[in-house]
């Protein structure tokens, strides 16, 4: 047999094995259907891809999916099946689900997060407190953590609050003509970004001065990556190398940092120096308490903690900023509020903070339309039922705070942005609100966000009337997390009362 006649047995062998490949897979995937039909569900766009063709359609439309599941939550039901290749996704909008599965430690988080630990082949997020999965580690870091985010710390933390915001309102005031554009949401993103910089990790970014500043392009680069595993076929597609290139390259950025950051720390602290009660200290502590502990086990915290908290209160600002101009009557009774409170002083105190409670209103009101974290999902090891439905285990559930909020068996008039549905008179959202998680994986950082963005906000409502720009979509742009998608574009002018 000559050269061409081996090839050609040796190609048709290679073809005739990947059939047989593809028709296991093929039953493989019948299996599953077989398994998890009986879930209610739209028709799968597919055999082979299920729902992906319509969520993939969306993605590249700028559309946010949970609307889209939204409707199919109004159509089929409180539980529905969302196919993808062999995996199914079980979404459900049940609150007693919601109570079950996020109030107990009995349930890990979805195998989705261990997708975030590495993205396009490169370490991400690693074994951080975000992604570990299993509770015993997981539950270790977080008593290590803990401390960066006592009462006592926090109370701290007002003075580099109010440094930093009264910074962003020195860069406002140089816009503030009433005809200077300015995209609040870049504002926003560079005042959370040096605001966490400073103090979680003792680093002065000050990227409200340097519009070069690479962080902010390096975060929106690896959120807009965390996206695409929706599609994990989009990596092979041809001409995104490049794109795929620039995530990498900003994870090896935030990396890098953070490797230098806890280098220069640890080094004050073996120097016998004074080091702050910070994030960081509290990641070199729990270092300190290992036997063989991994260097890049603390860069994990350092990525997750520096990304959280600078992009969802960013987010959560800037949408606030969006419906305050768009409900002018909501916006001037919390600039009444502000005025009684803080009056013409230049700094909050802690005990202001309580006093806000309308701002406090408005705040969580932008959590329920906008959970600039729309979600989270469990995994599911033995069979459940929801609502009548039998979930066969294995499954992945997916519990989403946005979709909840936007129901209007939960909700009157949902779409309507009504801060008195925190009023402390009215009756509370029963495991339908969720914008932190809930239970023992609730977000650590919840009560500093909270206040990060109270300090920012009256500040701005003190010393600003701002206008929205006409000619805005008011689209939401989801980046893993959700921001607005055109900026929030705004003129600003001073307050007569703070000329």
């Amino acid at each position: 047999m000559g050269l061409w006649g081996l090839l050609t047995w040796v190609s048709l062998l290679l073809l005739i094995l990947a059939l047989i490949c593809f028709l296991i897979f093929c039953g493989y995937i019948k299996y599953i259907h077989m398994k998890y039909d009986h879930i209610p569900g739209p028709p799968r766009d597919s055999f082979l891809f299920g729902h992906s063709p319509t969520i993939l359609k969306l993605m590249k439309e700028n559309k946010v999916i949970y609307d889209k599941f939204l409707d199919w939550v109004k159509q089929y039901g409180p539980v529905i099946r969302i196919n993808g290749l062999h995996h199914v996704m079980i979404l459900s909008v049940s609150p007693e689900t919601v109570k079950e599965c996020l109030m107990s430690t009995k349930y890990k988080k979805d195998i989705f997060y261990e997708q975030m630990s590495n993205l396009f082949g490169v370490r991400f997020m690693g074994n951080g407190l975000l992604t570990d999965r299993d509770y015993v580690p997981w539950h270790k870091q977080r008593r290590i953590m803990d401390p960066a985010f006592s009462k006592t710390y926090l109370i701290g933390l007002m003075g580099p609050f109010n440094e930093n915001a009264e910074h962003l309102m020195e860069k406002l005031s140089d816009k503030a003509d009433g005809k200077q554009q300015v995209r609040m949401h870049d504002m926003m993103s560079r005042v959370t970004l040096d605001i966490i910089a400073k103090v979680a990790f003792g680093m002065e970014i000050n990227s409200l001065e340097d519009e070069e500043t690479p962080f902010p392009r390096a975060i929106s680069a690896v959120m807009s990556g965390l996206v695409e595993l929706r599609n994990p076929l989009k990596r092979y597609l041809p001409g995104n190398n490049k794109r795929i290139q620039n995530i990498r390259e900003s994870i090896g950025l935030l990396r890098d940092t953070g490797r230098e950051c806890i280098k220069r720390r640890q080094k004050a602290i073996d120097d016998g120096e004074d080091v702050p009660g910070d994030i960081l200290t509290q990641i070199l502590k729990g270092a300190a308490l290992e036997e063989d502990c991994d260097p890049e086990n603390l860069v994990d915290n350092f990525v997750t903690f520096f990304i959280a908290g600078q992009e969802t209160t960013a987010n959560q600002l800037s949408f606030a900023i969006l419906e305050l101009a768009r409900n002018p009557q909501i916006l001037e009774k919390v600039q009444a509020e502000v005025e009684d409170v803080i009056g013409s002083r230049r700094d909050l105190e802690y005990e202001d903070l309580g006093k806000l409670k309308y701002l406090s209103q408005v705040l969580k009101e932008t959590l329920r339309l906008y959970p600039t974290a729309p979600g989270t999902s469990r995994a599911i090891d033995e069979d459940m039922v929801i609502e009548g439905v039998k979930i066969p285990a294995p499954a992945s559930l997916m519990l989403n705070s946005y979709i909840m909020g936007r129901m209007e068996e939960y909700y009157e008039d949902p779409y309507t942005f009504n801060p008195e549905r925190f009023a402390p008179d009215a009756p509370k959202p029963y495991f339908t609100y969720f914008p932190f998680s809930l239970g023992p994986r609730s977000c650590i950082g919840r009560v500093f966000a909270q206040m990060e963005a109270k300090v920012v906000m009256a500040k701005l409502l003190q010393r600003f009337d701002f206008t929205l720009v006409e000619g805005q979509s008011f689209k939401i742009l989801d980046t893993g997390t959700l921001r607005p998608l055109d900026g929030v574009i705004c003129t600003l002018r001073p307050r007569t009362s703070m000329k």
